[in-house]
């Protein structure tokens, strides 16, 4: 197989997890977006970084709440996902208009979305600016799963989970 080399641009690698990540602003106000620059940051003290163009609505209250929820959806959540990515919270209540069940999480100021099979609840404890987007790193607090998705230590059987 032969390769060629060409410039760097931008680009993602593929495939890369298409998350929901719920926020809220320290005023209390609740928010939603779709995001794909989302992966593992450590595993001892587990932790997760997140990429958020500071353009972006939730940018602020993220950075000013210091915590977040990693949603991951399944497959039946497909419209909802690319509605969210597609409409600023700035503009509407994103979350009321997709129907979406709010439950409060545990361990932080924030709150997670009850359709997505699995949550993660985190809190900053560190980000950099290495260019276009923020990497948020999250100190993993507490994980929501459906029952059906875990094994019997309470490991996450990852292909169980029909990912968009």
């Amino acid at each position: 197989m032969s390769k060629k080399d060409i410039e760097p641009k931008p680009f993602c690698i593929q495939p890369s997890p298409q998350t929901i990540i719920t926020c809220r602003s320290k005023e209390g106000e609740d928010n939603a977006l779709a995001v794909s620059f989302a992966a593992n940051a450590s595993f001892d003290k587990p932790m997760v970084m997140i990429g958020i163009v500071p353009s972006r609505y939730s940018y602020s209250m993220i950075k000013e709440s210091k915590c977040f929820v990693v949603n991951i959806p399944d497959e039946n959540l497909k419209d909802i996902y690319y509605y969210l990515g597609s409409v600023s919270g700035k503009d509407e209540n994103k979350i009321e208009k997709a129907n979406l069940t709010k439950k409060e999480c545990d361990k932080i100021n924030c709150f997670y979305l009850e359709e997505c099979p699995i949550c993660i609840e985190c809190e900053v404890v560190d980000s950099i600016m290495p260019g276009s987007h923020e990497l948020f790193v999250g100190e993993v607090k507490s994980i929501h799963c459906k029952e059906e998705l875990l094994d019997a230590d309470n490991n996450i059987i990852w292909d169980k989970l029909k990912l968009l």
